[in-house]
């Protein structure tokens, strides 16, 4: 986690809660944090799994920060606010935020001004914030990664009780591409929460095994810090692979520098701007282009049209072909339109046409009668 953030901040091992995965891990700090009927907000586009990871067995409740592709869905301070507020209308009590740094679905970072605006926001409402971080160590290009951790040590707050109500939670299944281990970490400055989640730990524990294997792997330095740097740059090389594909296709997606997926932008292939809309042309693209995408509204996206699309699970060459049947599929599309608008102009003008001739002989036939 250190060599992650460049080494900028420390992690102390005491600190530390293994869990089951990231997914353990959230609903672990959910039963710490929060009690039944309360909620946490989260930024939108967020990640469908949380409905389930955050709520089901909790009780806990999620309520969203609208953020809108206006300013490339950043979190500003009137969205928290405007949740918080949505939040008291509820009745429910709020007793932290979460986010996803860097952003599943977005593929993208917080920035130091969104991070900022967080920490100053829990403190202001003496609530907790955690920063799921799991996709840490897959930003590309010429940026580095920026985590909580780096704002508290910047705000010289490392040791402060607003520190204590800062949690981060990690896990190796995107970095080290190993989602089938289940490891994944909380690390908290609060005794308390550390304490209570080792105990909750016992029902997400990660098998002795794996403990074992792992440990001897992440002790190779060398091949630890080669791995990520070529995952990195693979990364990057397969994301301008599908940008310049959806580019070809007449399709533009966010601008991202991190994560497996981008965030992109079919609203001008809605029949309407409708989440009805949205939904017809997710099927299409399921069940006749045959890709599988997930619909923004899945990620309680606020604005219809936009997809999340995967570029990190297959080769080059299904990339190729998955852009080349989308292209086919959109310039079809385009066709279709230009035909039914071409056939309604035909129509409108003959209507029209037809209601001048009839007004014609409506007022001939008034001026002389005599000549029916």
């Amino acid at each position: 986690m250190e060599e992650i953030r460049g080494n900028r901040v420390t992690f102390d091992p005491s600190k530390i809660v293994l869990a089951a995965g990231s997914t353990s891990a959230n609903e672990t700090l959910m039963f710490c944090l929060a009690e039944p009927g309360d909620a946490f907000l989260l930024p939108t586009p967020y990640y469908p799994g949380f409905d389930r990871d955050l709520k089901w067995r909790t009780g806990a409740e999620i309520v969203p920060i609208h953020c809108s592709s206006s300013n490339g869905f950043q979190i500003t301070e009137l969205a928290l606010q405007q949740a918080y507020q949505q939040a008291q209308k509820l009745d429910l009590k709020v007793k932290g935020v979460l986010v996803t740094n860097p952003s599943n679905p977005l593929g993208t970072m917080l920035t130091r001004r969104e991070l900022n605006l967080l920490v100053d926001f829990i403190s202001s409402k003496n609530i907790h914030l955690i920063s799921d971080e799991i996709y840490s160590g897959t930003v590309f290009g010429f940026e580095q990664f920026v985590s909580v951790m780096d704002v508290l040590k910047d705000k010289n707050l490392e040791n402060s009780e607003v520190s204590k109500r800062v949690h981060v939670v990690y896990s190796l299944s995107k970095d080290l591409g190993l989602p089938g281990f289940r490891v994944g970490a909380i690390y908290s400055n609060d005794e308390m929460v550390v304490s209570a989640a080792t105990k909750m730990s016992s029902f997400g524990l990660v098998s002795s095994q794996t403990q074992y294997l792992l440990s001897a792997l992440l002790s190779d330095k060398k091949f630890t810090s080669t791995y990520l740097e070529e995952n990195q740059k693979r990364l990057k090389i397969r994301q301008k692979q599908l940008v310049s594909g959806l580019e070809a296709a007449g399709v533009t997606c966010l601008k991202s520098n991190a994560g497996l997926f981008c965030w992109v932008d079919m609203r001008h292939l809605l029949d309407t701007n409708t989440f009805e809309a949205e939904l017809e042309l997710w099927k299409k693209i399921v069940y006749e282009v045959k890709l599988n995408i997930s619909p923004g509204s899945s990620c309680h996206c606020t604005e219809p049209g936009w997809f999340r699309v995967c570029f990190a699970n297959m080769s080059e060459d299904t990339l190729d072909l998955a852009m080349k049947r989308l292209k086919e599929y959109v310039e079809s599309t385009d066709s279709r339109r230009v035909i039914s608008k071409s056939s309604h102009e035909r129509i409108k003008s003959l209507r029209k046409r037809t209601v001048s001739n009839w007004v014609f002989r409506v007022s001939w036939t008034d001026r002389v009668p005599d000549e029916r």
